[in-house]
C-alpha cells in the first residue's frame, strides 16, 4: 500500500533567513539611495521621461529582490545568497546606467 505524501510547507532555515535579512538590508539601501536622489533632482525640473526613469529606480531594486527571493527560496542557502548577489549586481547596474542618463544628457532635466 502506497500512500501519497504531500510536501508540507516549510519555513526558511536559519541561515537563509539571515541570507534574507541581510541581502534585504543591502535592496533597501538602494532604494533609499533612488529616493534621495529622486527628491534631490526633483526641485530642479523633471520631464516626464525623467519621471518613469526615477520611479522605476525605485520600485527596480523592490521587483528584484521579490523575483531573486522567490527563485531562490526553495533552493541551498548557497544558491539563495548566489542569486541575491546577482540581483544586487543587477541594480547596482541599472543604478549606474541612471546615474550616467541624468549626468550626460539635459533631455533627462528638461520639463
Amino acid at each position: 500500500m502506497t500512500e501519497n505524501v504531500v510536501p508540507s510547507r516549510q519555513p526558511l532555515g536559519r541561515w537563509k533567513s539571515v541570507i534574507v535579512g541581510v541581502a534585504g538590508l543591502f535592496y533597501a539601501y538602494a532604494v533609499w539611495n533612488a529616493l534621495a536622489y529622486v527628491f534631490t533632482v526633483a526641485p530642479v525640473g523633471i520631464n516626464a521621461y525623467g519621471w518613469f526613469v526615477l520611479i522605476f529606480s525605485v520600485l527596480f531594486p523592490i521587483l528584484v529582490f521579490v523575483v531573486v527571493y522567490a527563485l531562490g527560496r526553495r533552493r541551498t542557502a548557497g544558491e539563495l545568497t548566489i542569486a541575491m548577489i546577482a540581483g544586487l549586481a543587477l541594480v547596482a547596474v541599472f543604478w549606474m546606467n541612471v546615474a550616467a542618463l541624468s549626468m550626460l544628457t539635459t533631455s533627462f532635466l528638461s520639463p
